[in-house]
């Protein structure tokens, strides 16, 4: 009797214990057990099936929260060939190009194999970040040359024999990213860099500050790191990650955040073949802007949480989920969908939602969706005079009447009146790359703003 028990007692706990997934699971999980769940694997997915989709979902975004003039959105996308600073000086272009053809890893673009040899680099120092002046004090150059000739003829490297210094391995590191023929955050994005150190808050009477917007320089690093190569925002989040924790230790390494920006910027970000000179008194903007890097690397490569929810939206139609970074779920689970729970008054309704779970009826989607933008009309009139202000209550102004049904409601986007291009390039390229669905009903999927 007592087996008999002790069996059903493990049958019961390992009911209790049972884990669904978001999409087969018909029972409803343990209150305390979140739903495992990747938040970014839609918008990977939107952004390797539908790469246009996604590139004109991420650039609108780009545009609502800095101001690109027409040239310089189309180096960004790509149309026109980037213009940065640049230096006529003969012999540093020479130097250059003959530097570039000495080796498989040293100077040849970017690749998945380069990265896993540089990897071991990256490794290594980051079990040495107690070393004082990391980065800073150059290593020793006979060792380099070797530790550099083992890396490019991917000979079998063991950094913990002790036969190279921390300094020699970390010197080694920014010669290879000095030596990349582009800057690790390409040409294309140095503007829109410069444009996000400009980014600042507002006052209460809609003047501009000198405080950064830290915010919304960090939306807007996740949306342009988005847009980054492949490869580039591999080694991009290897390098701030190592750069991040030697930061945290500078107790230890007297080596500061923008101590480690001021030795990586002319190599991650500087346009290749300059010198101080040619960048007109934008190396201090520079160097800022790479110190923000490091100090919120943590958050950079997150997607926001307005683009993770369209991209669900995209492939599911389900409800929308809570506006929180983590997006961990714990609510019920059906077939098909989780029902989210309710959200706030401030987060945008997504048209056209449909779900399994969702039994209510049109007129009471409709109700909801106009009380919520009532609630959110009267918190936006609450709010003290100033220029955002303004420009939220003109957008209200331009939405459909509120009579109208949720279904036929298009979320707008806001976009700076002088990036004429933005629109052009976005109503261009978006016409001729729909989906087949999307075809079929003669409809654009709607680009959402941000909550």
């Amino acid at each position: 009797m007592a087996t008999k028990n002790n069996s059903l007692n493990s049958v019961q706990t390992d009911r209790r214990g049972t884990k669904c997934s978001v999409f087969l699971c018909h029972e409803k999980p343990d209150a305390n057990q979140p739903v495992i769940f990747n938040p970014d694997f839609f918008v990977e997915r939107l952004k390797h099936e539908h790469p246009q989709t996604f590139q004109e979902l991420v650039l609108s975004n780009i545009t609502r929260l800095i101001d690109l003039p027409g040239d310089e959105f189309a180096q960004l996308t790509g149309e026109s060939e980037p213009k940065v600073p640049s230096s006529s000086g003969f012999l540093r272009s020479f130097n250059f190009r003959k530097r570039k053809d000495k080796g498989v890893i040293f100077g040849a673009p970017l690749t998945e194999e380069g990265i896993a040899q540089i990897y071991q680099l990256i490794e290594y120092l980051s079990k040495n970040l107690h070393v004082e002046g990391l980065f800073r004090v150059p290593g020793h150059s006979l060792r380099q040359a070797a530790l550099r000739e083992m890396l490019d003829t991917a000979a079998e490297i063991d950094l913990e024999t002790g036969d190279f210094h921390p300094n020699d391995v970390a010197t080694l590191l920014k010669a290879y990213l000095g030596e990349l023929p582009e800057p690790l955050l390409t040409h294309r994005h140095y503007h829109a860099h410069l444009k996000i150190g400009e980014l600042t808050r507002f006052d209460e009477e809609g003047n501009k500050t000198k405080v950064p917007d830290k915010e919304r320089q960090i939306e807007a690093f996740q949306l342009l790191f988005m847009l980054l190569p492949p490869t580039n925002r591999s080694l991009l989040k290897l390098l701030l990650d190592l750069l991040y924790h030697t930061a945290r230790s500078q107790h230890t390494n007297k080596m500061s955040a923008i101590n480690l920006a001021t030795m990586f910027a002319p190599h991650i970000i500087w346009p290749k073949n300059v010198t101080a000179s040619d960048l007109q008194g934008n190396i201090e903007k520079l160097n800022n802007g790479v110190a923000f890097l490091i100090r919120h690397s943590q958050k950079l490569f997150k997607a926001p949480v307005y683009i993770k929810e369209y991209a669900r939206f995209f492939y599911t139609g389900s409800k929308t989920l809570q506006s929180n970074d983590d997006l961990n779920l714990s609510s019920a689970c059906s077939v098909t969908a989780v029902t989210a729970p309710s959200p706030s008054p401030s987060m945008r309704s997504i048209p056209g939602e449909t779900s399994s779970t969702n039994t209510s009826r049109p007129s009471d989607n409709q109700s909801y969706t106009e009380s919520c933008l009532k609630e959110l009309y009267k918190q936006v009139s609450s709010m003290p005079d100033s220029a955002k202000k303004k420009k939220l209550i003109r957008q209200f102004a331009k939405q459909p009447d509120g009579t109208s049904s949720a279904e036929t409601r298009t979320p707008f986007i806001r976009r700076h009146w002088r990036s004429r291009s933005a629109g052009r390039v976005i109503k261009r390229k978006g016409l001729g790359g729909q989906t087949p669905s999307e075809k079929e009903n003669g409809t654009l999927p709607s680009l959402p703003l941000s909550p």
